[in-house]
């Protein structure tokens, strides 16, 4: 009996750590500089997932804009955008998170789309309406990528 109300302990006790609940767009508490402090998720991003997000043309589609030799494999970088060489070692991951989140927050003027922001916009399509371009597991798994571009 006591082995087991030790294990269900330890199982409950582990549940709870690793398995947080997802913010929701409208509930991210953006910093005075448009940063954001907490992670979106309760598990951390995965490098690997983020890095095929970011040369997804259909989902991060960051090569549309941005300059990155981490995939010099991959054609038609963008120059709209800043290069992303040492992105990591400008910005911290407060930071690196707001401007993926909502990058409006962080730079007044920019093209930039907010990744993950679901309300708020003008002309949308009905198929888009409510919906963020990226979920809050991506945008964690983009910043653990972004975070290794030193």
């Amino acid at each position: 009996m006591r082995v087991t109300t030790i294990i269900l302990a330890a199982a409950v006790a582990f549940s709870s750590a690793s398995f947080a609940e997802t913010t929701a767009p409208g509930d991210i508490k953006f910093g005075e500089n448009g940063e954001i402090e907490l992670a979106l998720t309760g598990t951390a991003g995965d490098v690997a997932t983020g890095r095929k997000l970011f040369m997804n043309r259909k989902k991060g589609n960051c090569l549309a804009c941005h300059v990155n030799t981490d995939m010099a494999e991959q054609t038609f970088h963008g120059e709209v955008g800043p290069e992303l060489d040492g992105v990591a070692d400008r910005w911290n991951t407060a930071e690196l998170r707001g401007i993926l989140v909502n990058s409006k927050k962080m730079f007044e003027g920019t093209i930039m789309p907010a990744f993950y922001r679901d309300s708020g916009y003008n002309r949308v399509l009905k198929k888009f309406d409510g919906k963020t371009i990226l979920s809050a597991q991506e945008v964690e798994d983009l910043l653990a990528y972004v975070a290794t571009l030193k």
